[in-house]
């Protein structure tokens, strides 16, 4: 207790002091202790960092400077302290000179890859923050910076937001190199171009685009680092604050970036001429552009045989639907128009909804919000008593509810019917939007009935087509429709049948199978069927 009182004490005092000064902008004097102290007071009063003095082969005064969380504290013994402690008889060729010290620890001491020198004392603390260990020599006007950063990171796991049955079980991690390291094992190509650069004035996150340099269109790859560039705040945290600083239209509900935990996912969508971005501390990235189309896509549609693939998406796309029109379809037939349901059916929900005092628009609505609720407080509990709580909001919402007369039966079958279908999209956000525009449909439903739900899907049509991504039209290749990009939108056709990359990204290599193979493999096949391809 007596540390932490003189540690408030001391934080006390300095706060009541004056504002520290600039950065020291002069360069290193050469004086061990000086330009240990003008670092030390740049970087201030911190419990990790460490001040290392040793003699420099035993004849030298030298100092570290790094923070003990950022690095590797073995590596530091092992590969830097050991080999400058040793004595002359360890080193035949330490120049007479101390001038040509930092050039002789680097080229024939240390045991590190990556490292610089500088004079310049202002870019010290900044290296240091990022987790480089700083040596300094007494007399050498010169500082030998070496790059030490380790941190801990959990290993490589299968995706939670994007699970398959068949395909790899690989999924980003916090670490920025293990997120390249995973690209560069999938995609060996000389044409990968990797543009890293730091983003936030303090957080200083380093933020990569990644493009094929022979594929993409270079004025894609162009406004991707314009939009990036652009960009100027004090904190990049994770890919979702730069999906929201370079989308199109921000105020719309629908996702104008893709974000996947996929390597693999990421590699295709640069194989088609795609940009993916990677932060540094986020297991996402971001790809652009996105359309609507690559929302209900999964990796499994394209590690299964065709056939199943497409089948799969289709009924993906029902679940789509129902979960976006199911409610507003059952208000405005019950509300307004119960002709259009068989009499036994009819009459059916009328008793089921007999002891329910609310009108059908106001029952639905409850429902929802109460389903809403339960999801949101079911993914934010922890997992061991997730799963209780699910159990007893179902038992509350369905059964209790209908037996307390606040809904009927058939209210609690459609809402179930809701929820289910907007799990089975695979995109999480495009799950929200979808979820997010049931309500105003449900209450333009309860207002003016089937009329209402027209009038709320041609608003939400026409949005669509307003929408672009990266230049992109987010309908595309619905609209403007073209017969060779509609291959793989609503079904699926075989692999071997899709020769050419989409033609919206104006690749600069359209040709993504072989003609000569694909060719002859297509003719065979379609010669079978009495086809011929396009």
């Amino acid at each position: 207790m007596q540390a932490w009182k003189d540690i408030y004490t001391s934080y006390m005092h300095k706060q009541q002091q004056a504002s520290p000064p600039e950065p020291d902008k002069s360069p290193l004097t050469g004086n061990l202790q000086a330009d240990l102290q003008a670092l030390q007071a740049r970087l201030g009063d911190n419990g990790d960092l460490v001040v290392r003095d040793f003699q420099l082969f035993g004849a030298h005064q030298a100092a570290m400077l790094f923070f003990s969380s950022l690095v590797n504290m073995e590596q530091v013994r092992e590969h830097v302290l050991k080999p400058l402690m040793a004595g002359p008889s360890g080193h035949q060729d330490i120049p007479d000179s101390i001038a040509g010290m930092i050039h002789y620890i680097w080229s024939t001491a240390v045991q590190v890859t990556q490292g610089t020198t500088t004079t310049d004392i202002s870019v010290l603390p900044d290296a240091a923050v990022k987790g480089e260990l700083i040596l300094l020599i007494e007399g050498v006007p010169e500082a030998l910076v070496l790059d030490m950063r380790q941190i801990d990171m959990r290993g490589v796991e299968q995706p939670q937001t994007e699970q398959v049955i068949r395909g790899p079980r690989e999924g980003y991690v916090e670490k920025l190199e293990n997120n390249l390291s995973l690209l560069r094992y999938r995609l060996q190509s000389t044409d990968f171009r990797i543009e890293i650069s730091p983003i936030g004035t303090r957080t200083q996150s380093r933020v990569a685009l990644c493009y094929i340099e022979s594929i993409a269109d270079s004025g894609l790859v162009a406004e991707a680092m314009r939009r990036i560039s652009m960009i100027d705040t004090d904190g990049i945290l994770d890919a979702g604050y730069i999906e929201q600083f370079i989308e199109d239209q921000p105020l719309s509900p629908f996702p104008q970036v893709q974000c996947t935990e996929r390597p693999d996912k990421t590699v295709a969508a640069l194989l088609e001429g795609r940009v993916a971005m990677l932060v540094d501390g986020s297991p996402f990235a971001v790809i652009v552009p996105a359309l609507f189309n690559q929302f209900f896509q999964t990796v499994d549609d394209y590690t299964e045989r065709f056939i199943m693939g497409s089948l799969i998406r289709m009924i993906r796309l029902i679940a789509l639907a129902c979960s976006l029109f199911f409610p507003a379809f059952y208000v405005s037939v019950i509300s307004f128009n119960p002709e259009l349901m068989p009499t036994e059916f009819a009459v059916a929900i009328s008793g089921g909804r007999a002891g329910v005092p609310f009108p059908a628009v106001l029952e639905v609505l409850i429902m929802e919000v109460s389903m809403e609720v339960l999801r949101e407080a079911t993914i934010r509990l922890p997992q061991m008593i997730g799963g209780a709580l699910s159990i007893v909001g179902v038992l509350v919402i369905g059964q209790a509810a209908v037996g307390a007369g606040l809904a009927s039966p058939i209210t609690v079958v459609i809402v179930a019917l809701t929820t289910i279908g907007s799990f089975a999209t695979p995109a999480y956000n495009a799950a929200i939007a979808l979820r997010m525009l049931r309500f105003p449909l449900i209450i333009l439903a309860g207002m003016f009935g089937l009329y209402g739900v027209m009038i709320g899907t041609i608003l939400i049509v026409n949005h669509l087509l307003f929408l672009e991504s990266f230049g992109v039209p987010y309908m595309s290749p619905y609209v403007p429709g073209k017969w060779r990009d509609l291959k793989d939108t609503l079904v699926r056709v075989p692999l071997w049948w899709m020769r050419r990359r989409p033609s919206f990204l104006h690749a600069k290599d359209n040709t993504r199978i072989a003609g000569s193979v694909s060719s002859a493999y297509v003719d065979q096949i379609l010669s079978q069927e009495g086809e011929t391809d396009e």
